[in-house]
């Protein structure tokens, strides 16, 4: 199950599941996965923008 999803810069994206490992299946380009992943992500799995000062920013589902 999605709990945690990251976009980076320029616009790759992982997605972690409630252990913290990767699910492959919903990671790759934004282009390519964001609709699986809104359509499949609980609603409490939490989405972030990542910026390269390594903070996280925590982004609503919505603006995502």
């Amino acid at each position: 199950m999605i709990k945690t999803v990251v976009k980076f810069p320029p616009g790759v994206v992982i997605v972690l599941d409630h252990k913290g490992e990767q699910i492959p299946e919903y990671q790759g380009s934004y282009e390519r996965v964001r609709a699986l992943i809104l359509k499949d992500a609980p609603d409490s799995a939490r989405f972030y923008h990542a910026v390269f000062n390594l903070t996280e920013t925590p982004t609503p589902r919505e603006e995502w």
